[in-house]
């Protein structure tokens, strides 16, 4: 019976000579990869930009509130001091989307924000958002 493939010609060379002679593409292969890869990170090797610096007026700046309840649990809009009365029709309309904002004093009594929180609820502002400041 005749061969479908021809015996491998070994030229003379050894099973070791012609493993070596297999993997010296692979190792050069594996040298340039590895040069390249020196040289890219050496272009790449800018810091990064500064980010701009926060403006130090945005830590005075009160938030953005509908009304102010300072410690003493008077309430104002505006500058203006207000009693139960007067405070429901210068709030702006109960509104489920934007809900009403309170920034109070961190010095405010529980029994003075259950107050203003009945007379809203009153009122018929269900969404409120109350904003506070944090301790340092």
């Amino acid at each position: 019976m005749t061969e479908l493939f021809p015996p491998p010609s070994t030229s003379g060379k050894s099973l070791m000579e012609r493993v070596e002679d297999a993997l010296l593409p692979l190792i050069n292969l594996v040298f340039l990869l590895l040069m390249f890869f020196i040289v890219a990170g050496q272009l790449a090797d800018d810091p990064l930009p500064d980010l701009p610096p926060t403006p130090a007026s945005a830590e005075q700046q009160s938030p953005h509130a509908d009304l102010f309840v300072d410690a003493k649990g008077s309430w104002r809009i505006k500058g203006e001091t207000l009693n139960a009365q007067t405070l429901l029709q210068r709030l702006p309309e109960p509104n489920a989307q934007t809900p009403l904002k309170i920034a109070a004093a961190s010095g405010i009594s529980m029994a003075d924000l259950e107050s203003l929180l009945r007379t809203l609820e009153k009122g018929g502002h269900e969404e409120i958002l109350l904003l506070t400041e944090p301790e340092t």
